[in-house]
C-alpha cells in the first residue's frame, strides 16, 4: 500500500487536498495529514501544500522541526508542491519582508503589480483569484491525460520570476506570463490549486500517485 504524507504546516486546504488524493487512489493508498517526522520518513510520496503567507509557512516548518525530514524527502521521494508549497521551493520570496527559501529551483517570488492592464483592457486584480489556463511547455508524467491550456483554479498574489527555463513545465498569463509549474528529478510543483480544479486537478493527483521515479 502506498503511503502518502500531506505535510501539515497549518496553512492551506489540507483536508481538501487529502480528500482529493484519497478519491483518486481509493484503497490502494493511505493518506495522512501529518507533521510527524517519522510518518514523513515512512511515506512513499509527499504532498507539500500551502496557502497564505510564506513567512508563516516557513515558521511552521521550523517550529515543527520538520526541516531535516523535509529536506531528506525532497532528495529521495516523489514530491508534489502546491501554491505556497511551490513558492517555498525557490531561492527567495519577497513576501513578509523577504525570506530565503528552500532553493531547490532557481528564481525569486515577487508580487503581481497592482493595476496592470490585460490584453482585453481590463484591470488585473491582485490577488489572482479564479480560473486560468495552464499552457504546458514541457512534457511530464504528471501532464498525462491533461490537455494543453486546461483551466485550473488559482488564488495567489505572488509569482515566480527569473526562473530557469529548463525547470519550467507550464506557464500562465496574468498580465504577464509566469511559471505556473516547475519540475526536476523527483519534484513537481504547481502554482494553482488542483484540489479545487475539478477533473483536471484530480487527474494531476492521479498522475502523481502513479508517478514512479
Amino acid at each position: 500500500m502506498t503511503q502518502v504524507a500531506v505535510i501539515d504546516l497549518g496553512t492551506g486546504n489540507l483536508r481538501s487536498v487529502a480528500k482529493a488524493v484519497e478519491h483518486v487512489c481509493g484503497k490502494s493508498s493511505r493518506v495522512r495529514i501529518t507533521r510527524d517526522c517519522s510518518q514523513i520518513d515512512q511515506a512513499d510520496k509527499i504532498v507539500l501544500p500551502g496557502q497564505g503567507a510564506i513567512g508563516s509557512w516557513l515558521s511552521a516548518l521550523s517550529d515543527a522541526d520538520l526541516n531535516t525530514a523535509l529536506h531528506k524527502a525532497l532528495k529521495t521521494k516523489p514530491v508534489l508542491g502546491i501554491c505556497v508549497g511551490m513558492q517555498a521551493l525557490f531561492e527567495y520570496n519577497q513576501e513578509d519582508g523577504g525570506h530565503e527559501c528552500l532553493g531547490l529551483f532557481k528564481g525569486t517570488v515577487i508580487r503581481f503589480e497592482n493595476g496592470r492592464i490585460a490584453e482585453d483592457g481590463s484591470v488585473m486584480k491582485v490577488p489572482q483569484m479564479g480560473w486560468n489556463q495552464v499552457k504546458i511547455s514541457q512534457s511530464h508524467p504528471l501532464w498525462q491525460g491533461i490537455a494543453d491550456n486546461s483551466w485550473f483554479y488559482f488564488l495567489h498574489s505572488y509569482y515566480a520570476c527569473e526562473t530557469n527555463s529548463a525547470e519550467v513545465f507550464a506557464q500562465t498569463e496574468y498580465g504577464i506570463p509566469y511559471a505556473s509549474a516547475v519540475a526536476k528529478d523527483n519534484i513537481f510543483a504547481i502554482q494553482c490549486h488542483p484540489e479545487k480544479s475539478h477533473h483536471v486537478g484530480l487527474k494531476l493527483f492521479e498522475n502523481f500517485i502513479n508517478w514512479n521515479i
